[in-house]
């Protein structure tokens, strides 16, 4: 008991910020209600059948979106999750948040418990879960990915960690699984934290006999990693060329580029971008300096691995919170890749595990003495966020408003198709209707991916699916491929077809393309050769105990 008296305090008080989330309702945030409507979608694709759900199809007041093939999977999947247990929409995604949040804390203290005294590990933790950016994801933004994305960052350092020092592949597997989580929580936050990890494990290398196996252990995880989440962003990164992405994206960055001040302290605010708090924490800055006077001061008092571990970790809070600053302008104006994250204040997230770590190794290396002062500052850092666990409101809607016809994208337009108009204005009046020549029409089903119509024609007649079309859209005219028209000009972006007089069986279905086919087969490998790993572990452990 006395062992986890640690890891309880913690939990305990990562309790607290989660009270406001008690109260019926949505917290009003940016993005929380589009969160809410994009897992209802979700949620409804996978009522059908549609194991990978990659199509809205009552977003955008009913033509429909491709924002689930661009959006993190994995907090949709967990929030459907409680959506079968029986809880709202609304609950069910508060659930999500509460959750990760308490989770994000666990992972972190059992990594850092890995390699140093709980109480440090403890400090650390705390400094993760309560910086003022982690409520700004919570009550300002309702950022849902971020969120989750907490959690993977310690855990695959612990992965790591363990595969080069207890040297068991199965710790190779589990980091790869590890980064695979990080990618579906959020593609955007697993890059920004991509080359830490990469750098971490480089440390770890470094500091074995046998680097080779170490290496090889560590750039298969990474590997592993990719492979596993590849349904997800093969098909985001290669089809993003069909959405208005790069065009969103490109802008003039000098406004979202802000001054050391502001991420020293700016004042709470439930304010849009570049209103909100940045800070970054004024005890975490003192943690940092501090760390790097003694650093010099001590430093050949410190030992080498130690001293090598926070000297890499500061570099990179320099880096970090030099990207925010306008002395990165050339690179954000240059690099297209980095351009994709809209607002270079994400990379706070960064920061915020840093930060955390920093404190953790540095206090590790004080005398016994200096121990209460650990646990002081930890409590300090719990009180001085206070002020930040609440909310702006609640937003009451009951779970027909998010599964019905939604009017909005859910996003602000980047995944809107290049050829149609950024957002619908209105819902349609039926979902096939006549442009041109008479009948009727039969709407026999219509479900997110799937629309089946039988249609009598006198003459030959042109009809309009008022569906917005993407790549995978196709249309059956008597289980027989049909040509499809999405670029005229008075039916922009949606699809348009003529079929001749007569009876006809009509199937409009959105099917994988080769693309999202080959990824999926790539996700699919990767975990048949996971399973396999795993049985050919259980298998060598159980001959050993023979």
């Amino acid at each position: 008991m006395k062992k986890n008296v640690w890891l309880i305090a913690l939990i305990l008080l990562s309790l607290l910020p989660l009270f406001p989330l008690i109260h019926p309702g949505l917290p009003v945030t940016h993005d929380g209600k589009d969160h809410v409507a994009r897992i209802a979608n979700f949620f409804q694709n996978l009522q059908e059948g549609v194991l990978i759900p990659r199509w809205a199809g009552n977003l955008n007041w009913g033509y429909g979106h491709p924002v689930l093939m661009f959006l993190y999977p994995l907090p949709s999947y967990i929030a459907s999750f409680f959506r079968v247990l029986g809880f709202s929409f609304i609950d069910s995604t508060k659930l999500v948040f509460a959750s990760s949040y308490v989770l994000s804390g666990i992972t972190m203290y059992i990594w850092l418990k890995s390699f140093l005294r709980r109480e440090s590990a403890f400090l650390g933790s705390i400094l993760y879960l309560f910086a003022s950016y982690r409520f700004i994801d919570l009550y300002v933004r309702g950022a849902l990915g971020e969120h989750v994305a907490f959690i993977f960052p310690p855990l695959i350092c612990y992965f790591l960690y363990h595969m080069t020092t207890k040297r068991m592949s199965k710790y190779a597997l589990f980091a790869g699984i590890s980064i695979a989580g990080l990618i579906l929580a959020h593609d955007a936050i697993s890059i920004i934290f991509l080359p830490f990890i990469v750098i971490y494990a480089c440390f770890l290398v470094f500091l074995q006999n046998k680097k080779k196996k170490a290496a090889i252990e560590a750039a298969s995880s990474v590997v592993l990693g990719f492979v596993l989440s590849g349904f997800f962003w093969i098909p985001a990164f290669f089809e993003g060329k069909y959405t208005l992405r790069d065009i969103v994206a490109s802008h003039d960055f000098s406004h979202s580029l802000f001054s050391l001040s502001k991420y020293i302290y700016s004042p709470w605010s439930f304010g849009i971008s570049g209103q909100f708090s940045l800070q970054i924490g004024i005890i975490q800055w003192v943690i940092v300096l501090l760390t790097s006077s003694l650093m010099i001061i001590y430093r050949k008092k410190i030992q080498k691995k130690d001293r090598l571990l926070l000297s890499v970790l500061i570099v990179f809070f320099i880096l970090t919170v030099g990207i925010m600053t306008p002395v990165s302008q050339p690179f954000w104006d240059h690099v297209s890749l980095i351009q994709k994250f809209q607002f270079p204040w994400r990379f706070l997230s960064l920061a915020v595990f840093i930060t955390s770590v920093i404190a953790a190794v540095a206090s590790n290396l004080l005398p016994d003495k200096f121990r209460k002062a650990t646990v002081i500052l930890a409590v300090i850092s719990v009180m001085v966020t206070i002020p930040y666990w609440k909310v702006n409101g609640y937003y009451m809607r009951p779970d027909s408003f998010f599964s019905g016809i939604y009017a909005g994208t859910t996003d602000t337009g980047e995944s809107s198709p290049r050829w149609s108009v950024r957002f619908m204005e209105q819902q349609p009046q039926s979902h096939l209707e006549f442009i041109s020549g008479k009948g009727r029409i039969e709407e026999r089903e219509h479900m997110s991916t799937f629309h089946h119509y039988t249609v009598e024609a006198g003459t030959q007649v042109q009809l309009r699916e008022n569906t917005v079309y993407f790549p995978g859209w196709r249309v059956l005219l008597n289980n027989s491929p049909f040509p499809v028209e999405f670029q005229d000009t008075h039916n922009r972006g949606v699809m348009t077809f003529t079929i001749p007089a007569g009876k006809h069986d009509v199937v409009v279905a959105f099917a994988e393309t080769k693309l999202r086919f080959l990824a999926d087969a790539i996700s699919l490998f990767g975990l048949l050769i996971l399973a396999i790993s795993f049985i050919l572990m259980r298998t060598t452990l159980w001959k050993r105990f023979q």
